[in-house]
């Protein structure tokens, strides 16, 4: 089962505590790690991308680092790759890809899928990975949004060559039956604010 974890800022005290669960997840051999602080000015982005990407260096390099923003920010702080939302043009895609190809021998470009048919598109435009969601469940503003169920998930990673990770409502406990419905591994970010997710390794 392979992780994705993705962060966000305002389930921790501090910058500083933020940075220590970045580095147990390097530690832990998290495998990628999203950068999602989309509401921060670019140069506050860039410099909390800097900072997790020093972070998750000092443990090793086996943690991809993909940053939820710019390409021009990814490149500049030393990420592995982006991620994009699902409605991002097929253009806008390939055109990031091509452009992290440039400096990058094997970038990771990461997009949102909440359907089927989003899936195909995004593997037939480069993509290399594929948050499918919500699997479970989706937490908003105004309450719960349900889950689509293990059974779509599987027909969503069924023959597609691209990797596709579960993501929505992933706990501890319906972790692997995500990956025995296809998903290559869970993405997060609850669980991985926490340390549930070290009972699965």
């Amino acid at each position: 089962m392979q992780f994705y974890a993705i962060t966000n800022r305002r389930l921790f005290p501090s910058r500083e505590a933020l940075l220590e669960q970045v580095a147990l997840w390097a530690e832990g051999r998290v495998d990628y790690v999203q950068i999602r602080e989309k509401d921060l000015p670019f140069d506050e982005l860039a410099t909390l991308a800097s900072q997790i990407v020093r972070a998750v260096r000092a443990v090793g390099r086996h943690t991809r680092i993909l940053l939820n923003g710019p390409v021009e920010i990814a490149l500049a702080t030393g990420c592995d790759g982006v991620h994009f939302p699902s409605d991002l043009s097929v253009d806008a895609i390939a055109l990031a890809g091509a452009a992290m190809r440039e400096v990058l021998a094997d970038p990771v470009i990461s997009v949102s899928c909440h359907t089927i048919v989003e899936v195909k598109r995004a593997r037939d435009h480069g993509a290399t990975l594929g948050l499918f969601a919500p699997v479970f469940e989706k937490r908003l503003d105004t309450g719960i949004l349900p889950g689509q169920g293990l059974a779509t998930l599987a027909e969503a990673c069924r023959g597609s060559p691209m990797s596709v990770f579960a993501l929505g409502g992933i706990t501890a406990a319906n972790a692997k039956d995500c990956v025995e419905a296809g998903a290559i591994g869970v993405a997060a970010i609850r669980l991985f604010a926490s340390r549930d997710w070290l009972g699965l390794r």
